[in-house]
Order: structure tokens, then C-alpha cells, then sequence
């Protein structure tokens, strides 16, 4: 039996065996000390200095990252603009001026200070962005007592690279050639690390607990990134099975990956469109070479975080007209910004939200700020004169707060025609129906729009009452609730009634159990995260429409969650047994 197995969040999907070795670790030891009130300048000079090195730093990692990885050197570019951020370094200095702290000390409670900030914010791509600030801070902290940005040590052979963390100019300036996979201490599902791996096809688990305290380097270990484990020194028998499922694994990726770019059309000849989530351009080659139909949800919240102010309307029109053109003529469908409050924004005062997932966010951030709003839509009209783009408005709640938004963009476009500036008069727009009240008129809001987006996450956590990321209630997430099902089938039937399409989004649109069900609403699309495509696309090819309207019949009529999973399970698992062994699934709790 291994010594020991660690529990991480698999982020790029493999299997890897090999010698572990440390490329970092955890390197803290912050000062806590008092300085004398006269001291203040010059220990906030020291700070700036800091933060002035490590962006020099950065910017050298970046003009010196390999051409194959030049499509991600974007990261470090919002790295470097972290070291700019008034939310930390100009934060910090107050302190050291308020409370006659160090400059170590006042760094590390800035950073406390934004990591309990983002922890409330209820969109967890957004709330991870906090792992970019501590890595950021980690490096400035560095530079404070003395260590000046040495270089990470390098493997001489073909090794499982482990690190406390491993930020986006750490990774880019390693030999990837010897590296089989990555685990990290640090990072979540949407790290930049797993986004590189992915793009690199390499196996990674990050945020693994005790990571650093159970494996030496030489260890011999297992990265299994299908489950999120790392197993330590195992003996002959795990590692003759892990050996046989790397094989599986390898074999079954080829095989998809072959037919990945065929029409996602089930056995009886139904075609649906399935697109990719992303939130960066660096993502797309990722999205082409699986197969992508396009992008289905573009977040464009990342450009406005840790900046000193938000981007203007030019480098946002940059950002989308070179999306639109990559794609181009796939279709991209830019969600405008889902910011939590006003926080978010470095230009923008503080609000005291005691609930910030039930406050100032999304449309209704947008409808506030009018400024930031009208700015984004501008670049985004414009971009659509570049390939195929759709609008999409977040969270919205009734027809009221869409009529305002249309109203905006209304008056935007006529500022575009008078400028002479080209775009894409017929833009589809469409809506977010991720709040119960809008699944309830939604036939209704289906008048006044192209398209529904069906943002599952937020759905279910809307409808049912429970934080997913809330360890006690958490089990009460159950993407197959009858409420749930009833909910989508209710808001896709409406939407077909007035003639418009529904695309899905979340997990539930890439999860294997959940896909039939979703195939008998006669859905027209899904959009997932861009590493799950081939595979979905896969079993959809391999699914015939009138099982699944007939699984969808017997779904509507029970009326436990325990029920519907149990045929579900035993339906679904009865005609894909093989391809489930490389897919998790939400179906694994019961009421």
C-alpha cells in the first residue's frame, strides 16, 4: 500500500509516474515588527521598490518566454499589473504610515485584507483570481528580505514537477520537455497553471493538502489527475494499475481527439453546437484543436481585475476584436461584466454589501456604473465587425432591467453610427436566465431577445438556497433536483415557443449523466470548459435522441432527488461503462 495519498483539484486530466522533484517551496517568513513613526518614507520606498523590481522581473520572464508558449504570455502581463495595484501596494503603504508596521508585515495584511474580499464573491473564477495577488506578493515579499528573483531549479530528466506554487512566468521558463506533470500546494480549479498544463497536455493536480510535508524529492509518486490524488510511493500492485489506466487513459484521448472535429450529432441525426467557456484569448488554440463549435461564454471580467483603473474602451476593442477574429467564423458570445460589487474595480469607491451574491452585481453593477457599461459595449460592437459575436446580459431578473440594458446599447450603437465606426447591426443579444424569477417568465423575456444562456451553477444555487462552496449545505447541490429539471425543461420549451435558441452552460452541460437529460429537452447547445469537449462530443455521437427524451419522461415524473439519480446512474452507466471511468460527476449525493 503507498505511504501516503494526498487529495488535490485535478485541473488538466492524465495519469503520470515518476520521480517527484521540487522546483520551490514555501519560503515565508514575514517580519512583524514596529518601526519608528519617522521611518514610515523610506519603509514605503522600500515596498515601492519592491514591487518596481519584481515587475522587472516579470517583464524580462515575459520577453523571454518560448515562442510555443507566446500565446500565454498575456498572464504575466496582468502580473505585472499587480504590482501596480492601489488595492495592495498603495493599501500596504497606508498601513506602514498607519500603524508603523514594516513593510513585510503591511504587505501580508493587504493581501489578508483582498483574499477576504474575493472569498465573497460568489463567481469562483473571479474569487480565484485571488491565487495571481498572493503569488504576486509572494515574489515582492521575496524581494524584501533579500532574495533577489533566483532562478528555479531545473530537472536534468524527465520528472512529476512539484512546487508550493508555480505562477505563469515560473512555468513558462521551465523545460517542459521533462516535465511529465505538475502538482502544486496552492492554486484551484481555475488556476493559470492548470490552464497552461491544459494547453500543454500535461496531467495536473493542484491545492494538494500537505503536499510539501509528504514528498521529498526522488519520491517515486503517482499523479492521478483524473481523481485529484498524488500517491506516494506505491507498491507493485498500484502501480501495475495505475500503469494499465495511463495506458486506457492514453488510448481513449487518442480516440476521441480523432473525431473530435465531426458534428456533435447523436445516432438518429440530432445536431447540437458545443461550444466552449473560457476567459482568456489564450485559450482558444485550446478550444480549435478539440473541436469547439465556438465560445459560448466569454468572461470578460479578468481584463478589469487587479488594475489600477479599468481598461479603456481601445485596449477592451483590442482584447475582443481578437478574439472575434481567432474564431472567426465560429461565433463568440461576450458576456458583459459579472463583477460581485464595486470592489472589483480599483476606480470605483467600496460598498459594505453584507450579501455580495445577492447585491450589486452583473446587470445591475452595469446599470449603476453606466460608464464601465457603455465603454464595454461600444468595444464589443465594435469587435463584431471582425467576425461573429452575440451579447449576452448577465443575471437578469425581469423585463425591466433588460429593457434598461437594451435601452443603453440602443443609444451605443446610435453613438456608432454617427461616429461611422463599423459593427455588426444584426448582433444576436441575449440574456443569462439564471434567477428563478426569470425562469418564471421567461416565455416572456423570450420576446425581447435572440437567445437564453442557462447559467446551471448559479441556477441551482439560486433555486435550492445553498453556497456549493459552503461545506455543511453543500451536499444539497443536486444538479438533478426535480425543482432543477423542471426549471430548464420550463424555460427551453418556453424559449422554442417564441422561436429563439438555448445554449447551457455550467457543469451540468459536461457532466456525462447529466448530458442525456439535457439531449431530451432538445436542447441546442451546451457550453463547457474547453478540455471536456472531445469527450462529450464523443458521447453524444454516441447517444440516440429517443432514449433520452424517454429518460427525460420517467425523469419528470419522479419526484426524489434520490430516485432520478438512481436511474440516471443506471441508465447512463448501462450504455457508456468505458467512457465514464475518465469523467467526474455532481450525481454523487442523495436527499
Amino acid at each position: 500500500m503507498a505511504r501516503e495519498i494526498l487529495q488535490g483539484i485535478a485541473v488538466s486530466a492524465g495519469v503520470s509516474i515518476g520521480k517527484a522533484f521540487f522546483t520551490n517551496r514555501r519560503r515565508r517568513s514575514v517580519s512583524f515588527e514596529i518601526i519608528p513613526p519617522g521611518a514610515a518614507d523610506s519603509e514605503v520606498a522600500r515596498l515601492e521598490q519592491a514591487a518596481a523590481d519584481v515587475r522587472d522581473d516579470l517583464a524580462r520572464a515575459r520577453d523571454n518566454v518560448p515562442a510555443e508558449l507566446r500565446d500565454h504570455a498575456a498572464i504575466i502581463n496582468s502580473h505585472m499589473m499587480i504590482c501596480q495595484d492601489p488595492k495592495l501596494i498603495r493599501a500596504a503603504s497606508q498601513r506602514i504610515r498607519d500603524h508603523h508596521i514594516c513593510a513585510e508585515w503591511a504587505l501580508d495584511q493587504a493581501v489578508e485584507a483582498i483574499a477576504a474580499a474575493f472569498s465573497a464573491i460568489e463567481d469562483p473564477y473571479i474569487r480565484e483570481r485571488v491565487q495571481d495577488v498572493r503569488a504576486v506578493a509572494e515574489r515582492i515579499q521575496g524581494r524584501l528580505v533579500g532574495r533577489h528573483s533566483e532562478p528555479l531549479r531545473t530537472p536534468d530528466e524527465r520528472i512529476v514537477l512539484m512546487a508550493h506554487d508555480l505562477t505563469p512566468a515560473d512555468a513558462m521558463g521551465l523545460p517542459t520537455v521533462k516535465i511529465m506533470s505538475f502538482a502544486t500546494a496552492e492554486g484551484g480549479k481555475t488556476s493559470h497553471t492548470g490552464i497552461l498544463a491544459r494547453s500543454l497536455q500535461i496531467p495536473a493536480v493542484v491545492g494538494v493538502s500537505a503536499l510539501e510535508e509528504s514528498v521529498t524529492d526522488g519520491d517515486l509518486v503517482i499523479v492521478d489527475a483524473l481523481r485529484g490524488l498524488i500517491v506516494v510511493d506505491p507498491d507493485e500492485g498500484e502501480l501495475a494499475d495505475y500503469t494499465d489506466l495511463k495506458y486506457q487513459f492514453e488510448n481513449y484521448q487518442k480516440s476521441i481527439r480523432r473525431q473530435s472535429t465531426l458534428p456533435a450529432e447523436t445516432l438518429d441525426g440530432y445536431r447540437i453546437d458545443v461550444q466552449a467557456n473560457i476567459e482568456l484569448v489564450e485559450e482558444v488554440p485550446q478550444v480549435l484543436d478539440g473541436g469547439g463549435d465556438g465560445v459560448g461564454l466569454y468572461r470578460t471580467e479578468y481584463a478589469f481585475l487587479n488594475r489600477r483603473t479599468s481598461p479603456t474602451e481601445e485596449e477592451l476593442y483590442e482584447e475582443y476584436s481578437q478574439l472575434a477574429s481567432l474564431l472567426s467564423p465560429r461565433r463568440v458570445v461576450f458576456r458583459t461584466l459579472d463583477v460581485g460589487a464595486d470592489k472589483m474595480l480599483s476606480e470605483q469607491s467600496q460598498l459594505e454589501e453584507p450579501n455580495p451574491a445577492l447585491g450589486l452585481r452583473a446587470i445591475r453593477f452595469c446599470l449603476r456604473h453606466q460608464d464601465v457599461f457603455r465603454r464595454q459595449l461600444r468595444a464589443i460592437l465594435r469587435a463584431s465587425a471582425h467576425g461573429t459575436a452575440s451579447l449576452l446580459f448577465p443575471m437578469i431578473s425581469g423585463l425591466h432591467e433588460l429593457r434598461q440594458a437594451k435601452h443603453i446599447l440602443n443609444e451605443v450603437r446610435a453613438e456608432l453610427d454617427a461616429a461611422g465606426q463599423p459593427y455588426d447591426p444584426d448582433m444576436p443579444v441575449g440574456i443569462m436566465v439564471e434567477l428563478p424569477s426569470a425562469v418564471l417568465i421567461s416565455e416572456a423575456l423570450a420576446q425581447e431577445v435572440d437567445f437564453f444562456s442557462i447559467g446551471t451553477n448559479d441556477l441551482i444555487q439560486y433555486s435550492l438556497g445553498i453556497d456549493r462552496g459552503n461545506k455543511h449545505v453543500s451536499y444539497l447541490y443536486q444538479p438533478l433536483h426535480p425543482a432543477i429539471v423542471r426549471s430548464i425543461k420550463y424555460v427551453v420549451d418556453s424559449a422554442h415557443r417564441m422561436g429563439i435558441s438555448v445554449c447551457v452552460c455550467g457543469e451540468v452541460a459536461s457532466d456525462p449523466y447529466c448530458l442525456p437529460i439535457l439531449l431530451g429537452m432538445q436542447i441546442d447547445a451546451i457550453s463547457i470548459a474547453p478540455q471536456a469537449i472531445p469527450g462529450i462530443k464523443h458521447i453524444l455521437r454516441r447517444t440516440n435522441m429517443e432514449e433520452c427524451k424517454e429518460l427525460l419522461r420517467d425523469v419528470l415524473s419522479a419526484s426524489t432527488v434520490s430516485t432520478i439519480n438512481r436511474m440516471v446512474k443506471e441508465t447512463i452507466y448501462n450504455r457508456f461503462p468505458e467512457e465514464l471511468t475518465f469523467f467526474s460527476s455532481m450525481l454523487d449525493q442523495d436527499d
